[in-house]
């Protein structure tokens, strides 16, 4: 299981005016655990208000540039997002946890493929990552990317994507949306099903893409999704991460009584009772289990375990297959217990 380590601050780099990436000095003892693979997050430790909470941030830079950088965008009343904007400075340490996610691109120096992208926003960060790993590691084959933000201004990345462009014709093609501006050469509007089309249709109609990467909004990517699915483009072939979830679709959940858990995490057992209202994940860090967690939203992967016996439902799930589920995985954030005993296991995931 991931474990966190104080990291300093070796660089705190203003990506726009609401947005700023964070380059960690990894001592050589640590080096082998940050070790990541393209599309990884990391989850970061930070006392609020007394409080501990920790938020999961996706990992900009590629695995051959020896570097291990996130970027940060300010959001309203963001407890690390407006720290990290405003007042974190190069020698400052932090609690980060060693690398994990499952939206990645593990690449092959022979492949020959087409890859694309529909991102909005900050969800441009783990898709730098995998496009530059693409076109560092993957030197026959070629990235699309349809990049949606309001303005050039708050565009993270924008410059560095244009010099990747120049250094890498005829490699990398890129699409800007811009919502509240009408720029040249770029798409007046928002990612929908018009500008999904004009791209696949228009301006790359000979290219057959091996895989999709979609990342940003929850309604965004539903959009997306479906419209490739229209397209008969296989599920496999799509990867997505949501960054910012529908605030719809959660499922209600009758479960009355008690139930008794058992919960593993680090090959140690926990054993006690609760009321099966509450969320699983809630009871268990109430118990002072240090159990594995991030967004508690359901949009990050972090707190997934697995169901050795018993049975939980999920109140909203937008990440694990029905497969997944089958084998008996879930997210413990979500879960409501429906059984009268239950054991979960964090290690065996």
């Amino acid at each position: 299981m991931s474990k966190f380590n104080i990291l300093t601050v070796k660089e705190v780099r203003n990506e726009t005016p609401n947005a700023v990436s964070i380059l960690f000095d990894i001592p050589q003892h640590l080096q082998e655990d940050y070790t990541f693979v393209a599309g990884q997050y990391v989850n970061i430790k930070y006392q609020y208000e007394g409080k501990e909470i920790r938020r999961a941030y996706s990992i900009c830079s590629s695995p051959n540039s020896g570097e291990l950088r996130v970027a940060v965008k300010k959001v309203p009343n963001g407890a690390f997002s407006e720290f990290a904007n405003t007042s974190l400075k190069v020698g400052d340490t932090l609690e980060v946890q060693t690398p994990e996610g499952r939206f990645i691109l593990e690449p092959n120096v022979k492949a020959a493929n087409n890859y694309a992208a529909f991102v909005a926003g900050s969800g441009i960060t783990p898709v730098m990552s995998i496009l530059k790993t693409v076109l560092e590691q993957e030197p026959n084959s070629t990235f699309v990317l349809v990049y949606g933000n309001r303005t050039v201004e708050e565009t993270i990345f924008h410059k560095e994507i244009h010099d990747l462009q120049q250094k890498y014709i005829n490699r990398l093609f890129v699409h800007f949306v811009y919502s509240q501006a009408k720029e040249e050469e770029s798409v007046f509007g928002r990612i929908e099903k018009s500008t999904v089309n004009f791209v696949l249709n228009n301006k790359h109609k000979e290219k057959s893409f091996e895989r999709y990467f979609l990342c940003g909004p929850e309604n965004m990517i539903d959009t997306v999704g479906e419209i490739l699915k229209e397209r008969n483009v296989k599920e496999k072939q799509i990867s997505f991460e949501i960054f910012t979830p529908n605030n719809d679709g959660n499922k209600e959940i009758e479960a009355e009584g008690t139930s008794k858990i058992t919960v593993t995490v680090d090959d140690d057992e926990t054993s006690f009772t609760m009321s099966k209202k509450i969320i699983l994940l809630d009871a268990v860090l109430k118990e002072g289990i240090d159990a594995p967690y991030s967004c508690q939203g359901g949009i990050c992967s972090s707190c997934m375990c697995r169901i050795t016996k018993g049975s939980a439902e999920m109140k909203k799930n937008s990440i694990l297959t029905d497969d997944e589920i089958a084998e008996g995985l879930i997210l413990s954030c979500q879960a409501i217990v429906t059984s009268d005993e239950l054991h979960i296991t964090y290690d065996d995931v």
